[in-house]
């Protein structure tokens, strides 16, 4: 598998939040699981900004798409 164009680091600064590995961790933990029936972006913990940006990149196969898609499944793990 390629490595995505942005690492998670990239990804969380951009959503405007800690960006450091030990953030991100706890952020997955936190918030991990997910509910299998609801999209990422739908997740009630993004913020109205947060959410669009995800959304968005995902519907236009953007550049941040495959790490969007990384962390959609991090936060489904079990």
């Amino acid at each position: 598998m390629d490595q995505p164009i942005h690492p998670f680091t990239e990804l969380f600064a951009q959503l405007g939040m800690p960006s450091d590995e030990q953030s991100i961790r706890q952020f997955i933990v936190s918030h991990t699981p997910l509910a299998a029936g609801t999209a990422l972006a739908e997740a009630p913990f993004w913020t109205p900004a947060q959410a669009s940006f995800l959304r968005e990149e995902i519907l236009e196969d953007a550049d941040w798409a495959e790490v969007v898609d990384q962390l959609n499944a991090a936060l489904r793990a079990d």
